[in-house]
Parts: structure tokens; C-alpha cells; sequence
């Protein structure tokens, strides 16, 4: 029952942020400013991931309406957000939609992503990339997706080596701590 509910709650967040997303995107579509609104959802996510206030901020049932607002509108000015972001984040303050931040920026990146032709590729890896091996897999990926493949990469040592990445819906592991896990399986099955 609990796993229910949590997905409903995400796809509620998802839904509300899909509808915001789309409103932001398509007026900064036509007001030619989807440099400013990528850069705005690079600041924010950013800032998202650096600070438990901001966290807090936008999860938190337990400010008003109008200290929400003013909070999210002074960090916004203090990140030169654009005028659409600030106006955008002002009004899912007043309407007590702050909670779904993440999903919207998620949901931006995506429209944004889409508008370029581009896919983000999801790669961990057990040591961290150096830039040629990083655009040589981005190269590899786009003859797979017919895409450019922008790489978003994190660093998991218990992978021992070899990388995971996820593209779309699929996933390709070629983690040594895959290869171990299944190993182990075979030699339970054989014993």
C-alpha cells in the first residue's frame, strides 16, 4: 500500500510539473530566450543539489504561502533567474506547488534536450571519465541513439570498473560488480 501511494505522489508531482514545464518552455520558445531558461535550469538544479535550505524551502508545508514567495523570488533575483523562471517560481509558491521543483527542471531538461536533438545518456563509472573517454563513448552513443548524446556522469567505486549506462529505457552494465553477481549466481545454481 505504501509503495502506492509514493508512486501516485510522484506521478501527481510529475503531472503538475509536465504542465508547468510546458508553459515555461513554450514562452521562452517564443520569446527566443531558451538559452536563458537552460542556463536557469542549470543554475537551479545546481543550487538544488548545494543547498539543504533551498531543499527545505521547496518541500516544506510548514511556510506560508507568502514567505515561500518571497523566498523563492529573492533566491531567484539573487541568481538572475529570467523574468519567466522568477514569474514561474513565484506563482508555484503562491499555489503551493514548490514540492514539484525537481520535477519540473527534470521535465525542462527534457524539452529543452528534445529541441536540440539531443539525448542524455545517464553513465556511472568506477573512476571518473577523462574528457576523450568521455567523448568517445558520446560518439559510440550517438550512432546507437542517431542523437547527439550529452553525458551525464557520476562515480560509483563499488563498481570496481567498467561503466553502467543508461540511455532512454535501456541500460547497459558492464560493471566488474555486475559480472561478479552473476558469477556468484552460476556457481549456485552449478552447486
Amino acid at each position: 500500500m505504501k509503495g502506492t501511494i509514493l508512486s501516485d505522489t510522484a506521478s501527481i508531482s510529475s503531472g503538475i510539473a509536465g504542465r508547468y514545464a510546458t508553459a515555461v518552455f513554450e514562452l521562452a520558445k517564443d520569446g527566443k530566450k531558451l538559452k536563458a531558461l537552460e542556463s536557469d535550469v542549470s543554475a537551479l538544479g545546481d543550487a538544488m543539489a548545494a543547498s539543504e535550505d533551498l531543499r527545505n524551502l521547496v518541500s516544506s508545508p510548514l511556510h506560508s504561502r507568502e514567505d515561500m514567495g518571497a523566498a523563492i523570488t529573492g533566491v531567484a533575483k539573487k541568481m538572475k533567474l529570467s523574468a519567466t523562471m522568477t514569474n514561474t517560481l513565484a506563482l508555484m509558491a503562491t499555489k503551493r506547488r514548490l514540492f514539484v521543483l525537481p520535477h519540473l527542471l527534470a521535465s525542462l531538461q527534457s524539452l529543452i534536450a528534445e529541441e536540440k536533438g539531443e539525448v542524455t545518456a545517464e553513465v556511472i563509472s568506477a573512476k571518473a571519465m577523462t574528457k576523450a573517454q568521455s567523448d568517445k563513448l558520446a560518439k559510440t552513443l550517438k550512432a546507437q541513439a542517431g542523437k547527439n548524446v550529452v553525458i551525464n556522469a557520476t562515480v560509483d567505486e563499488s563498481l570496481i570498473g567498467g561503466l553502467i549506462v543508461k540511455l532512454g529505457s535501456k541500460m547497459i552494465d558492464t560493471s566488474i560488480r555486475s559480472k561478479l553477481g552473476a558469477l556468484q549466481n552460476t556457481m549456485k545454481e552449478v552447486g
